[in-house]
Parts: C-alpha cells; structure tokens; sequence
C-alpha cells in the first residue's frame, strides 16, 4: 500500500462528501478509491469512516487521523513547492576546481559577472593544478588542462590553452638567446612538475615545436621544476631559466618587457581546455548555470 497516497484519497473523500466525488479528480474509480481506503483501516488498525449507501461519517479517530492528514499532506506540498523552486532558480553553494594559471587570469575577471547574474548562487573555487577526483572531494565541476583520462565525467571543451616560450632580458643577456629550437637543451629550462601521473623525479621534459624546417621534439633539463605555472612565472622573472607557460599568465609581462618571448618562428603546441562534471550533477540549476557560463565565456564559440 502507498501509505501516502491512501491518506491523500482518505482526505479527498473527507472534504467531498463521496468516494465518487474523490474518485472523479484521482483517475480512479470509486471502488478503487474505497479498496485504498479499507487498506488504510487495516493498516491503522482502526476505522476511519461510518459508510452506508447513502452518506458517510468520520469516526472519532477519523476526525483526529484527518486533521493530521491535513497537516502532513500540507507539508509535502510545501517540500515539493521547495523542490520545484530549487529547480528552476539556481541556488545555493557551488564548489569547483580550477587550474590556478585560467582561474586567476582569465576566471576570476569573469566571476563578477557570473555573481550578478545568479545572485543566490556561493561560489567555493579552489585553485589547484592537481587532477582532483570531484566525487570523492565534493566538487560539482572542474576545469582540466591537458588530455583527459576520466572516461566517467561529461567533458565540454573550451578554447585551447596557447602556450609562450619566454626568458628574462637578464638571463638572455647572460646566456644568449636560443635561435634554434634544439638550442634549448643548453640551457636551463624551467619545467612543470606533475604532481600526478607525470613524468618520474629527475626525467627529462619534451618540449615540441614546429616550423618550416619541421617538427622539433627537444628534451630539456634545469635546476627548478615546479608544479605551479604562476611560481614557474615568478623564476622567469627573477632570471632563472628559459620557461614553457600558459600564454595567459605571461602575456602583460612580454607586453610591457619584463619577459621576451623566444623562437617566435616556431609554433608551440596548444593543450586542450576542458570543463568537466558528473553525469548526474547536471540537473542542478546552480550546475546548469554555471555550465552555461562558462561555455558562453570560454566555449570554442565564444568571442576571444
């Protein structure tokens, strides 16, 4: 038995006067209505209804069990009109990870406008390079840099991450600048570290640039590997080595010279830009929002 169903047929009938009456707006017919009704008796334990052929009257019980009726129906209504409201209005908490070079660069101007549109939507960004594992860490989306390996998460790809070959004026006055690309093995060479699945402590990093005397595949090696574009940025600038980095987060330095872009003959690989979420998270307006955004932002059709 549908215990709840029978107390919504129960009081129905109650406030009708008939089964018929109740029977009319439950797609089911009287004897239906009266089989849920003698089914909730024999649950109860007790009787509801008085019933002749003619009319029917509450028992004393059944006037105490209808108020009660009342009362939590009404309450199920009222949870479902909280349900129907969360659906259709993003709101609440959102937790998402984002890689710290497109979040503080090219994210964090956007969030403004995301919060004005969604103004009953929290925001909890946490920047890290790391590959987080959003079901076991209680994240809702993440943006990923490089290719994927999570076959489980829904992945929608955003522009490109265009890379910049950069040194300081200091450490090219020092060292000279690189003309070819296999010029780059001689010297030091600022590398990300992977803190997952990357490449084993001491291994060399594979630097790939094509040009119109073809494609170079050059190993490169220095004293400073780092898992942090933003930290990897900061050793450029404080003339430490030659460094491979997001175009993003280097790009006002080479603007106004504090960095030189290098090798500009040749064209670095770009890596792919994803946002990812769980499959059963999408129905969330707050995730629905956000999706939204971020595609209108920083999909493969939107405006650079």
């Amino acid at each position: 038995m549908n215990l709840l169903k029978a107390m919504q047929l129960f009081a129905r009938t109650v406030e009708l006067g008939s089964l018929t009456a109740a029977a009319e707006g439950s797609a089911l017919t009287p004897t239906m209505v009266g089989n849920h009704l003698r089914a909730l008796e024999q649950h109860l334990g007790m009787k509801l209804l008085n019933r002749t052929t003619r009319q029917q009257h509450l028992t004393e019980f059944g006037q105490r069990y209808y108020q009660r009726c009342v009362d939590i129906l009404g309450l199920v209504e009222e949870a479902n009109g909280l349900a129907l409201a969360a659906r259709a209005e993003p709101v609440g908490r959102l937790r998402v990870t984002i890689p710290q070079a497109f979040g503080l660069e090219r994210l964090m101007p956007a969030l403004k406008d995301y919060l004005g549109r969604y103004p009953k939507v929290d925001l909890e960004v946490i920047y890290t390079d790391r590959q987080v594992d959003l079901l076991e860490e209680g994240f809702e989306a993440a943006v990923r840099i490089g290719e994927l390996a999570d076959a489980q998460l829904i992945a929608r790809p955003l522009r490109p991450h265009t890379l910049a070959l950069c040194a300081s004026p200091a450490y090219l006055q020092a060292h000279g600048w690189p003309r070819h690309p296999q010029a780059l093995s001689e010297h030091q060479c600022l590398t990300y570290l992977y803190s997952r699945g990357g490449a084993q402590p001491g291994a060399l990093a594979l630097w790939h640039l094509s040009g119109a005397d073809g494609e170079h595949a050059v190993q490169v090696a220095g004293r400073v590997r780092m898992d942090n574009g933003p930290a990897l940025r900061e050793a450029a600038l404080a003339d430490m080595g030659i460094a491979l980095l997001p175009a993003v987060v280097v790009e006002h330095d080479i603007a106004q010279g504090r960095l030189c872009r290098l090798l500009e003959d040749y064209q670095l690989p770009q890596r792919p830009l994803h946002l990812l979420y769980l499959p059963d998270r999408l129905g969330s307006p707050k995730l629905r929002s956000f999706v939204a955004f971020m595609l209108e932002r920083f999909g493969l059709e939107a405006a650079c």
